[in-house]
């Protein structure tokens, strides 16, 4: 297993490139293809988000912190808070159009509820996703992406 590295910012939007920089510099260095990278960028840019505008409510109200760590088979990111408590998998999967065309694309779009995409983002794009919430410790997210020579 590999060694842990964390980071703790400021829960702030100009914050979120550094978690970026900070987490996909630990996945290129554990093997992960560009694809995958980008991947990362995406989920970690959500997450933190997420943190920012749901957990906290605002900037500057706790701390973002981020994890990660190459294991065996997997590139693995946590990321804490302290903020409200929430559940991922209270959020319901977005509805599809297999037929989606300009005819109806007005109807999609008053549909769709702003918000609620970055957690799918999150389910399609890393292999797994858990979240935890303890008094103690508060929120946490992990993101799995498995590292493909070593991988699953």
């Amino acid at each position: 297993m590999g060694e842990e590295n964390v980071l703790n910012v400021a829960g702030r939007y100009d914050q979120i490139r550094t978690i970026i920089k900070f987490v996909t510099a630990g996945g290129e260095a554990a093997g992960l293809d560009e694809k995958a990278l980008f991947h990362l960028e995406l989920c970690c840019d959500e997450a933190s988000t997420n943190i920012i505008e749901h957990a906290y409510g605002a900037e500057d109200v706790g701390p973002i912190i981020v994890s990660f760590q190459a294991q065996n088979e997997a590139f693995v990111v946590t990321f804490l808070d302290h903020g409200r408590p929430f559940n991922p998998e209270d959020v319901a999967e977005p509805t599809y159009y297999d037929d989606l065309s300009d005819s109806n694309i007005g109807e999609f779009l008053d549909q769709m509820k702003v918000g609620g995409l970055g957690i799918h983002f999150m389910r399609r794009l890393m292999d797994e996703v858990h979240y935890n919430f303890d008094l103690k410790k508060g929120n946490e997210l992990t993101l799995v992406k498995y590292i493909p020579e070593r991988g699953v």
